[in-house]
């Protein structure tokens, strides 16, 4: 039976049913789309988990937000019993013990601006992380809420001295100034004549800090959380798409008025903490970039004009406020993704950019254009003829699926995995490994394409949808339960990205397959292999696109502790793992022999004293293996395929 003849016998629904059953659609929708973000905004907003991630920034910032959040609450709810803000009046909170409560919260409050703005300045003064840029805004927001909230402590103590209120102990800061003033014989009678300047002092510095908030990182306060809110409902390692790209009239961004409303919220969001930076492989490598100032840059451009009336929205970005090659040393490795405390996603702005180059000017670097050319004529970024696609199975006896036909596991190859000749032995391990487990698995042999990741994320979008479409009806030719690929990139693509072309499909990484097979017992480990009885220590590297886009950072590991090899693990793992520098197109772009970043990752594996680096992306290894190239180290530590390790350890 047809799904037309399934529809066409279901009875029709009377105009009532109809309209609730769009409702309900639509309310499910809603919450669909509003769930997540409510959830943001009580953990990342109120909560501050990401920026607690840091300890000493982290609890700085935590006491000065929820000290100034409090402050303004109890400040309003004074301002209600005033009668300043009809029809919003209070009028029997607080009293009696409430009362009490209130003037211990708020001093408690007061305290945590004063613990946490001290701890801004010994930061800036004395600890001064490289990272972290000073301007004049950070000083002066810095000194108005120190002065804030000791003109209101001292006011307090004041009050607390001419009154001698019953309740002077539930004001334990303002009891203190008090004691302070007594002790130093300050006269009552000067203190009564002080309070009310003070008053007015107090409520001066206040308003003048909230006019300010506009034209200091103090407008972070609004418009961090807001972007948090705002920021688009995609996955963290989802691009945008570029809808109707054939008759599409802006492919890119050029110019700053080009940038969607919220990405240029997402600029005035960002407070200049640096974490990003911090966490940049291109910058700590030395390489001239860095995402906050990619984003200062934005922001500069943006903003330039204001003051005088004439905003320059057209101002060519490209040449005009950072240099033309500036977002190609980004690696995209969502890094900075991670670690912004705003949510801002600097990897939007550099594709945008990288878009505009390659689809509106044309002017690239040349090996992006030579990329761009291989996967014109030949289906793949290595330029190689698509009939060699299969020679990596020779021998193997692979089963290559006709249009038509079933399996239960279909292996998306990928071009590293195909036409590398390193790879070539990842991709045998991993088929034999799935030969020896008894996988009903298949390939699409010469009906297979790249997948478009590298075309993405270099910026050629229309090389990416064609790919995804000619793929996507390959897959649709076939039948199978569930897509494989080892590699990464290829994962993300089509786990993530290929939906938003109509392909929706069950995608795993070898890591979880190989995963599920040990658990189940079809692959079993052989306790007397060589690797496992070898003392060499192992360090896995976590891949970018595995780890921090996709959060698979357990399956690799499991599979080597199984395998029984001496597994160590690098300073920077798991989402803070460190960016072999493959990602983005990195991998066909010419760099620097002094800040190559494959080069820095290795020296991480040195440090562990590991014997072997395993991988679990074609990227990676061929990056791995081009630094222990370019150092001749060869004899002291080789990279291997976590696929490679368990053919080893099984000897197969």
């Amino acid at each position: 039976m047809t799904a037309e003849t399934v529809i066409s016998k279901q009875p029709a629904l009377s105009g009532s049913e109809g309209s609730s059953v769009t409702s309900r659609l639509t309310l499910r929708a809603w919450l669909d789309r509003t769930t997540p973000r409510v959830k943001d905004f009580f953990v990342h907003v109120l909560g501050q988990v990401r920026i607690l991630k840091k300890i000493y920034p982290g609890l700085m910032h935590f006491m000065i937000f929820w000290g100034v959040t409090i402050q303004v609450i109890g400040t309003a709810i004074n301002l209600m019993q005033m009668k300043l803000f009809l029809p919003w009046e209070i009028t029997t909170f607080p009293r009696n013990g409430w009362y009490l409560g209130y003037e211990l919260v708020m001093d408690i409050a007061g305290a945590f601006i004063l613990l946490g703005v001290l701890m801004a300045f010994f930061r800036r003064l004395v600890l001064r992380p490289k990272y972290l840029d000073t301007q004049w805004d950070d000083w002066f927001a810095l000194i108005m809420l120190f002065l804030i909230a000791f003109v209101g402590f001292t006011n307090e103590g004041i009050r607390i001295l001419f009154t001698r209120p019953e309740w002077a102990a539930w004001s334990p800061v303002g009891n203190w100034a008090a004691a302070i003033m007594a002790a130093s014989g300050f006269p009552v009678e000067q203190a009564a004549a002080w309070h009310d300047g003070l008053v007015y002092t107090h409520v001066i510095l206040a308003l003048t800090l909230v006019a300010a908030l506009p034209f200091t990182k103090m407008r972070h306060l609004v418009n961090a959380p807001w972007n948090i809110l705002l920021r688009p409902n995609r996955k963290t390692g989802e691009l945008a798409k570029i809808e109707a790209i054939d008759t599409a009239e802006i492919l890119g961004v050029g110019k700053v008025g080009e940038f969607t409303s919220q990405q240029l919220l997402s600029f005035d969001a960002c407070l200049r903490c640096g974490r990003c930076e911090e966490a940049c492989p291109a910058s700590i490598s030395g390489m001239q970039y860095s995402p906050k100032e990619v984003i200062q840059m934005m922001r500069k451009a943006m903003v330039a004009g204001l003051d005088t009336g004439e905003v320059k929205a057209d101002v060519e970005i490209l040449g005009g406020v950072m240099p033309e090659e500036y977002p190609w040393q980004c690696t995209t490795c969502g890094a900075c993704i991670i670690k912004c405390p705003a949510f801002i996603n600097p990897v939007d702005e550099v594709v945008d950019l990288r878009r505009y180059q390659i689809l509106t000017t044309g002017k690239m670097p040349k090996s992006v254009g030579d990329t761009m050319r291989n996967l014109e004529r030949q289906g793949n970024p290595w330029g190689m003829p698509p009939e060699n696609r299969m020679a990596w199975a020779d021998g193997l006896n692979i089963r290559e699926l006709a249009p038509g036909e079933q399996t239960d596991v279909l292996f998306f190859t990928g071009c590293a995995a195909a036409f590398d000749e390193r790879n070539k032995k990842v991709t045998r391990a991993f088929a034999k490994l799935m030969q020896k487990a008894g996988v009903d698995f298949a390939v699409l042999g010469f009906d297979e394409i790249c997948c478009g990741e590298t075309a993405r994320r270099m910026g050629h979008e229309y090389i990416f949808q064609e790919f995804a479409k000619q793929n996507i009806e390959t897959f649709g030719k076939v039948k199978f339960n569930r897509v494989v690929t080892d590699c990464p990139h290829c994962f993300n693509t089509l786990k993530n990205e290929y939906p938003q072309m109509g392909g929706d499909y069950e995608v795993i990484h070898n890591s979880q397959l190989l995963t599920e097979l040990v658990a189940s017992g079809k692959l079993e480990l052989n306790l007397q292999s060589t690797i496992r009885n070898s003392q060499s220590a192992i360090a896995f590297h976590d891949s970018c696109y595995l780890g921090r886009y996709n959060n698979i950072y357990r399956e690799p590991r499991q599979l080597l502790d199984k395998a029984g090899v001496t597994r160590v693990e690098m300073a920077r793992r798991g989402e803070n793992s460190f960016c072999c520098g493959g990602g983005g197109g990195g991998m066909w772009l010419e760099t620097d022999a002094n800040t190559r970043i494959n080069h820095r990752r290795l020296q991480d594996v040195l440090d562990v004293k590991a014997k072997v680096v395993a991988t679990a992306c074609p990227y990676c290894l061929l990056m791995f293996d081009d630094a222990i190239r370019s150092k001749g180290i060869g004899e002291q530590v080789k990279v291997m395929d976590i696929a490679e390790v368990l053919a080893a350890q099984l000897e197969v």
